[in-house]
């Protein structure tokens, strides 16, 4: 199948040759499927300094000017999913199906930021002096330095790429080296829609080496990061050096509260759905799930018996309802966690062992009548791993919930009015969706509160992230 050659995207340009590489890897069948070439410091440099100096035209052009080129880069993307899909399936491993919806979403993420582009409104304050004018306006803040990780390879560097742009800035982006091609497709569909050299800037290589040089430059001023708690807090001790604007969207281990009103049935096809979609590899997937006691044995035979019903191989194969996990260190994390479930007294319900003698396979796997002394119940499994056991009061549903310290997206399902908007109140979470696990899309604002990051992405939120506040007072 057709693969890409891999490359930097530094001021307009592409380059190839004359570096070290990265080998990619397929992770249903464990073979290399390119070498992506590494960026040098002389490189990330460049890209700094192409992003600095397109700086200045870029947010003075007028904002349905970027629109057009946003909106344009979008369709471009929507034309080419059947290309870009099976790349995000190669290199992930997630469902044809999933990647083609992935496509999807990323292209909708440019038409919302070219809509938004278009709304960048300031005010004015009435003055307390005659003749006197008083302005509040919003500017771009400035080149920004993103990063996204591999788990949604299309989805994560459209929505800060997309972001950036409408607001006016200049970006330089280094996506993850797991999965690289769609993010060059994104690229060359914006460079393809008219986006101007430096604009945006994109480079691969040595992470830490890589993150380093961009905050410790100058001539970047903000930051985004999407990734694991303990790296966000070392890229936000560095950006405050030197008081680098930063967002950040971090760890989840999203719980879920089923009360006994709930629609069971209609609750498991949506927990199971969100908890095996991507082979649970998504920061919102719903993993720490409570069930009321009423109902907490028709839930977990329900959920264990879908579990076990899934299709899991290829991705690109017909009928294929889950992939592969992404690497080989979400194997062993998976064989760790269920091995420290089974010790600490908890049932394996569903699944819990590797698939298949070639690639990175593990079976959807349900773990019930967990204790707080599992590994798993404190320690984001990031895998197709449901961890269930019951409650008994609203109050202790709510303490397990908010156990954690982290709150980035969390479920709720209760047909009861009074149930939902006193757990919706009471949740510490970024996120609250009700008798469904959808916990973003373009348009709404998303990111997480405690060790689940800082700031917003999507929505108005997000775009604002991007700029700064300026008054003016004239007399």
């Amino acid at each position: 199948m057709f693969y890409p050659s891999l490359s930097l995207f530094i001021n307009g340009q592409w380059h190839f040759a004359e570096r070290g590489h990265i080998d990619v890897v397929e992770p249903a069948t464990g073979e290399i499927l390119g070498k992506l070439p590494v960026a040098s410091a002389d490189d990330v440099e460049r890209a700094i300094q192409a992003a600095h100096m397109a700086f200045p035209a870029w947010s003075r052009t007028p904002a349905l000017e970027r629109a057009g080129i946003l909106r344009r880069a979008g369709a471009i993307l929507r034309s080419r999913a059947a290309e870009l899909s099976p790349l995000i399936t190669r290199e992930l491993g997630k469902p044809l199906k999933e990647a083609m919806g992935e496509v999807e979403t990323a292209a909708e993420m440019f038409d919302w930021a070219a809509e938004e582009a278009r709304r960048t409104y300031g005010r004015i304050v009435p003055a307390r002096i005659l003749g006197m004018r008083q302005m509040v306006t919003l500017e771009a803040v400035g080149p920004v330095a993103a990063f996204s990780g591999w788990n949604a390879p299309a989805i994560t560097p459209s929505r800060k790429i997309s972001g950036a742009l409408a607001a006016g800035c200049t970006v330089v982006i280094k996506p993850a080296e797991e999965t690289p091609a769609v993010a060059l497709g994104i690229a060359a569909a914006l460079q393809e829609a008219g986006l101007p050299p430096g604009v945006l800037n994109m480079v691969f290589g040595d992470p830490a080496a890589i993150s380093m040089q961009l905050l410790d430059s100058p001539l970047i001023s903000a930051v985004t990061f999407t990734g694991s708690t303990a790296i966000g807090r070392s890229l936000a001790q560095q950006a405050a050096k030197s008081l680098k604007r930063i967002t950040l969207e971090l760890g989840g281990h999203a719980p879920v509260l089923v009360f006994e009103d709930a629609d069971i049935d209609a609750a498991v096809a949506a927990i199971g759905a969100a908890k095996f979609r991507n082979s649970g590899q998504v920061c919102t997937s719903p993993t720490r799930i409570y069930v009321q006691d009423s109902v907490y044995r028709d839930f977990a035979e329900k959920l264990a018996h879908k579990a076990c019903s899934l299709k899991v191989g290829n991705g690109l194969d017909e009928g294929v309802q889950m992939g592969p996990l992404a690497n080989p260190r979400r194997l062993a994390a998976m064989q760790q966690l269920t091995d420290d479930a089974r010790a600490n007294g908890a049932t394996i319900a569903a699944g819990g062992k590797r698939l298949y003698d070639r690639g990175w396979f593990w079976s959807p796997t349900v773990i019930t009548d967990f204790t707080d002394a599992c590994a798993a119940a404190s320690i984001e499994p990031f895998g197709p791993m449901a961890l269930v056991r019951s409650f008994s009061t609203f109050d202790e549903g709510i303490g397990a919930a908010n156990r954690l310290p982290f709150g980035l997206a969390s479920y709720v399902f209760s047909q009861h009015t009074k149930t939902v908007k006193a757990a919706s109140l009471a949740i510490q979470s970024g996120v609250v969706c009700v008798n469904h696990c959808q916990a973003s899309v373009p348009e709404t604002p998303f990111g997480g509160v405690k060790d689940s990051g800082i700031g917003r992405e999507g929505g108005v939120e997000g775009l604002r992230e991007f700029m700064q506040v300026k008054y003016i007072s004239e007399l």
